[in-house]
């Protein structure tokens, strides 16, 4: 049976951290589940609703660590026996994680879906957790998106200069399309996510203006999102669970 909390994958990084912001300005108990949780910056992590496993309080002796709703979990990525705990606990996961843009040539494009298909998606299942968000980028497209030159111009940049990441985002769509048809998944696809994660700024990014969700070209849709404003959307949907994005690849933009 599925917990009640919310699992966050990919939160030590800048629009994971204004997830994080996000979650608990709007009181939603959370799992985060990261390699290195003394990324966490310590504003962040000494909030009262935020809780830390023992390791990482003996990581990091001086922080002002308090128990209360969320929680951080340290392990790997394709750490079944750690991550099944904090799957346990949550009802809904969102995912931030993705490749290193800057180094196309170390990347594997088959390992972060090799995580989704061996780990996250099994342990889904085992623990009646059926609603997953996790990020795309517009270098997928789909049959409903309207012809843009943006769009094809990342699409042929990743595809002949960057192809390990560009083969690696469609490897994890081609895993969720083929091995996850029982679980209520969505892909949010995004361009470009300025925006930094200190508290200052995700409380004014957070209002920068309405989300668009929808396709590529549609009329509203733009190429950049305030990280904290994306956030914002990834929870409202979160809280929504409406249904209208099952299964389906949004590209999220500003509302121009």
């Amino acid at each position: 049976m599925a917990g009640s909390k919310t699992l966050v994958l990919g939160g030590t990084g800048p629009a994971g951290l204004c997830l994080l912001r996000e979650l608990v300005f709007r009181k939603h108990e959370v799992v985060v589940y990261a390699r290195t949780p003394s990324k966490i910056p310590e504003d962040l992590a000494s909030n009262p609703l935020i809780e830390v496993d023992r390791q990482t309080v003996a990581e990091n002796p001086n922080s002002r660590l308090l128990t209360r709703l969320s929680q951080i979990v340290k392990g790997d990525m394709d750490d079944r026996a750690a991550m099944s705990p904090a799957m346990a606990k949550s009802s809904a996961v969102i995912s931030l994680l993705g490749p290193d843009v800057s180094r196309d040539r170390g990347i594997d494009p088959t390992k972060m879906a090799g995580y989704y298909g061996s780990c996250v998606i099994p342990l889904m299942r085992e623990h009646g957790v059926r609603r997953i968000l996790f990020m795309g980028t517009i270098t997928i497209s789909v049959p409903e998106d309207r012809w843009t030159f943006f769009q094809s111009m990342v699409v042929g940049f990743m595809r002949t200069l960057a192809s390990r990441l560009y083969h690696t985002m469609h490897n994890i769509k081609n895993t969720f399309e083929k091995e996850a048809s029982d679980l209520d998944w969505t892909m949010f696809r995004i361009a470009m996510i300025p925006g930094e994660s200190d508290e200052e700024s995700w409380r004014r990014d957070r209002e920068d203006g309405e989300v668009f969700a929808g396709m590529v070209g549609e009329k509203g849709w733009s190429k950049s999102i305030k990280r904290s404003a994306l956030a914002r959307w990834l929870v409202d949907t979160v809280e929504n669970n409406d249904g209208k994005w099952t299964k389906k690849m949004p590209a999220v933009g500003k509302l121009a």
